[in-house]
This record gives C-alpha cells, sequence and structure tokens, in this order.
C-alpha cells in the first residue's frame, strides 16, 4: 500500500506559479505510475498529467500542456507539479495518484490518491 501526501497549494494571482509536492510512503515507490488530477468545485475530477516509472516519459492534458510540468525523484519518494502561467480556470482542488501501470490518464487506473490540495488563481 501507498499513502500519498500533497503540499504547495495556495492562492496565486493569474499569471504566478507554484509548486505542488506530493510525499508517498508505503512500498516501493519507483512500481507505480504517478499522476495529478484536478477537481474544481460543481465538475468531474479531470486528469492534469501522468509520469511514468523511471520519470522518462510524461503526459499532460491540453489544458495545461506547456505551463505545467510534472516530474519524480524516486530517492526521495516524491513527486512535483511545477504549474507556471496559472489562470484562473486552473482554480481546484490537486489530487496526486499512484497506479500500477506504468502510466495512465484515466483516474479509474489510480489505486491510491492523497487527500487533495487547494489552488486558488485570482484574476
Amino acid at each position: 500500500q501507498v499513502q500519498l501526501v500533497e503540499s504547495g497549494g495556495g492562492l496565486v494571482q493569474a499569471g504566478g506559479s507554484l509548486r505542488l509536492s506530493c510525499a508517498a510512503s508505503g512500498r516501493t515507490f519507483s512500481s507505480y505510475g504517478m499522476g495529478w488530477f484536478r477537481q474544481a468545485p460543481g465538475k468531474e475530477r479531470e486528469f492534469v498529467a501522468t509520469i511514468n516509472r523511471s520519470g522518462g516519459r510524461t503526459s499532460y492534458a491540453d489544458s495545461v500542456k506547456g505551463r505545467f510540468t510534472i516530474s519524480r525523484d524516486n530517492a526521495k519518494n516524491m513527486e512535483f507539479l511545477q504549474m507556471n502561467s496559472l489562470k484562473p480556470e486552473d482554480t481546484a482542488v490537486y489530487y496526486c495518484a499512484a497506479t500500477g501501470l506504468f502510466w495512465s490518464g484515466s483516474a479509474k487506473s489510480y489505486d491510491y490518491w492523497g487527500q487533495g490540495t487547494q489552488v486558488t488563481v485570482s484574476s
């Protein structure tokens, strides 16, 4: 089993940056593909980015491509999401998640979830 804890959320003005972190504990972190998802009020949870087990491959939602960067440090059991050029529509609770698959853009593929961290972007 894997326990995930996100941090780094907060309030930022449009155009600003935030870096989210996800600390993992439990079974071998490098055995899991990792992802970030977000959920805005009244909306379904949506895919943001995913990274494979080694960190060598990444994939992004079109809405964040070119602005967000997902990364991981397997030696420290950490996953990150660098968010630049933030927009008000990026406002949501952001979740990190772990999958036993190589990687995945589908929330249904993920077995473990963090509690979420709030990101609010003001206009």
